[in-house]
């Protein structure tokens, strides 16, 4: 059995595991929660070992992928004979046994270090510090130059590792820190990308001083963890208490911080959303970069978009050009733009028997969504699947919905039961009643658009590889795994239809921001909007939505700029006054900047606009903002409605929902292509309560 993947140990077996079936979760929403004490003994001193059972996350899960040599602390501890997880050698210093196979590691584990690094004179880089000339940086400190040196912590918590960063102070030794240079407040980076657990994560022990220079300069402790990594899951439980108990390792070895400030983009910003929704102790403030309000409600319009760019590419009557795309999207879609990967799209459509369409362009779907339905959705697709042996592969339903099986329950099937639900949407609503879509075009994309298989059926994907199939399976739309039309749209496809337990478990469990904002949060982000990035500014709103449903909107600020300008001090500065004030300053206002610094505007009412029914603010105007393909469909910027009540068309028709346009002609298809009624969005601000 192979027992690497190029660098990285291969996951060779995992204990064995009993698939019992999972009633969701009925319990209370985190608010309402006492968190169990810890009955760790901190501090971790250095060469033992951290905690990693979990105390209410849930239970470990397995396989879980090790990632502690791609970070360079080496191999992890052994703990296991039975061949479960990966194997572990003999190091080179045992000269009698080196490179002789000494047992397994299931769980990653590593023993608490702590290393001194040094700043290399002209650069942002850090060094051990053993290996230091006469190139340390140096750096003005509350009038004293002092050597730009750090003391790093390392270690695992709950399976992950975890580091704590900060100045070294003179007489800083391993087992007894010098704080002479810590300004008293603590930051805790969270990170993003799209996780469904499995794996450890990798950090080198660099990584923080490097990230958060310039913080680290001004004296504050940067802590974080690969548990706070949404690139490598989305279980809000598990990352809250991951964090907590690095925070107190943090207390029990350094002391209790004045502040705790978190920072971090997209994911790393969703967990500050729902770690200050949910009721804990980690955080008084935080800077949300590049936020959405949770992970969760992003999958009711990106589980949309391979179904509508699918439609759009192989299955119109015509041509869709990229403007008219959007319309129906919501996202933004411009032509003109050459994506990356833009060859895959050219040669799926030759593949398909089609020319690419012209002028070439792209979307946000196509360009930033691509790749993460499977990811999300698809109980065989793993993007990191090599690290696992072939056997295991077949074993594990991997899935966002599979990770928090104990959150969503399982359906009879054995499959985690699922919130993404499309019946009744209809796909270009607003497009409809404002004359860019004609009724022919709007009830040929609702017969054909379909829904998703349900997780027994669904294969693997044809997208991520294009050796070891035939050329003409592949599809970066995953279209084989999509409900179709059977005759061309005469008989329309079938939408998919959610578990109303598994929403109502999701809400219950903290998983959805309903706006019950507990801290200050700066949600501070660089209009991307003409780079399709899925980062849009929307999310902003959408938030804010929510807030003001909650009565609790002053707990948020929208800040936009443009790059290379990245207020960030700025927004540390203004927490750190709100904080130490008890209320929130005067000057803290909604913001909007040129890409040299400079205000545009700031103020109440800067991004007023259509989403709030508001004149358009200064600040959208400069930055204006597109929707999703729900609020393409009439449903407002909330984005919060997993499942819409339905109503018959033909209410929907005698109370005017399609005006100006006439669709009584229409009727009888309206009738077949939604057998069970339309969304209905009266009143806008339906959200599922458990």
């Amino acid at each position: 059995m192979q027992k690497r993947y190029g660098d990285m140990p291969r996951v060779l077996s995992m204990p064995p595991e009993t698939r019992q079936p999972l009633p969701s979760y009925k319990g209370p929403h985190p608010r309402e929660w006492t968190r169990p004490q810890d009955p760790f003994p901190y501090p971790i001193a250095p060469g033992q070992v951290g905690p990693h059972q979990p105390l209410y996350a849930s239970s470990l899960r397995y396989p879980f992928a090790c990632d502690g040599e791609a970070s360079g602390l080496g191999q992890p501890l052994v703990d296991n004979q039975q061949g479960y997880g990966i194997a572990v050698y003999a190091d080179d210093k045992d000269t009698e046994n080196a490179g002789k196979l000494i047992g397994y590691s299931k769980d990653c584990l590593y023993p608490t270090r702590i290393a001194y690094y040094y700043n290399r004179a002209g650069s942002e880089d850090f060094y051990p510090l053993a290996e230091a000339d006469n190139d340390i940086a140096q750096l003005k400190l509350n009038g004293e130059t002092i050597d730009f040196i750090v003391r790093v912590e390392t270690g695992t918590i709950n399976r992950f590792l975890y580091s704590i960063t900060m100045l070294r102070g003179p007489t800083d030794q391993p087992q007894v820190p010098d704080l002479s240079y810590w300004n008293g407040d603590l930051i805790y980076q969270f990170k993003g990308g799209v996780g469904i657990g499995f794996r450890q994560g990798r950090m080198r022990p660099t990584d923080m001083a490097e990230r958060r220079f310039d913080l680290l300069r001004q004296g504050f402790a940067i802590a974080s963890s690969t548990g706070n990594h949404t690139s490598n899951h989305y279980n809000i439980w598990l990352a809250e208490e991951t964090a907590l108990r690095v925070k107190r390792q943090f207390i029990a070895r350094y002391g209790q911080p004045r502040f705790t400030l978190g920072i971090g983009g997209s994911g790393g910003a969703i967990q500050q959303y729902l770690i200050g929704q949910n009721g804990s102790d980690l955080l008084d403030a935080g800077v949300a970069l590049y936020a959405y309000p949770d992970m969760l409600t992003q999958t009711i319009y990106a589980l949309d978009c391979e179904l509508l760019e699918y439609y759009f590419d192989l299955q119109a009557e015509s041509t869709w050009p990229w403007s008219k795309r959007q319309r129906v999207s919501g996202l933004n879609s411009r032509a003109g733009v050459r994506d990356e990967r833009g060859w895959m799209y050219e040669l799926a459509m030759l593949v398909h028997g089609r020319l690419p369409r012209w002028p070439l362009g792209s979307s946000e779907c196509s360009r930033s969504w691509r790749g993460l339905t499977p990811l999300v959705n698809n109980p065989r697709f793993i993007h990191f699947a090599p690290r696992f042996a072939s056997a295991l592969q077949g074993q594990v339903h991997w899935s966002y919905w599979e990770h928090l099986r104990h959150i969503f329950g399982t359906r009879a099937d054995g499959y985690a039961a699922q919130t993404w639900d499309n019946q009744g949407v209809q796909y270009g609503l607003r497009a409809l009643r404002r004359g860019e879509l004609s009724p022919r075009a709007f009830l040929d994309l609702n017969a054909k658009v379909g829904g998703w298989k349900p997780p027994p059926q669904l294969k693997p994907e044809r997208y991520w590889k294009l050796n070891g199939g035939a050329l003409d399976d592949f599809s970066p739309w995953s279209h084989h795994n999509m409900l179709h039309t059977p005759d061309d749209g005469r008989t329309p496809a079938q939408r998919s239809i959610a578990d109303p337990e598994a929403i109502a478990a999701a809400h219950r469990a903290g998983l959805v921001f309903t706006g019950e904002l507990g801290i200050p949060l700066i949600d501070l982000r660089h209009y991307l909007e003409p780079e399709l990035d899925m980062h849009h500014l929307s999310a902003a709103f959408s938030t804010r939505l929510r807030l003001q449903d909650a009565g609790r909107a002053e707990q948020q600020l929208i800040w936009v700029t443009q790059k290379p300008h990245a207020p960030i001090p700025e927004a540390i500065a203004l927490l750190q006054q709100w904080l130490s004030q008890g209320q929130r300053p005067a000057q803290a206002q909604d913001r909007c900047y040129h890409a040299d610094g400079n205000l545009i505007a700031s103020g109440p009412d800067v991004w007023n606009g259509e989403w709030n029914q508001h004149p358009t603010g200064t600040c959208l105007k400069q930055y204006p903002a597109f929707g999703t393909s729900r609020v393409a469909a009439g449903e407002d910027l909330r984005g919060n409605l997993f499942k819409c009540p339905l109503i018959a068309v033909e209410q929907a028709l005698a109370r005017g929902d399609y005006t100006p346009i006439d669709m009584r002609p229409h009727l009888a298809r309206l009738r077949q292509v939604f057998p069970d009624g339309v969304c209905d969005y009266r009143p806008a601000q339906l959200v599922q309560r458990p």
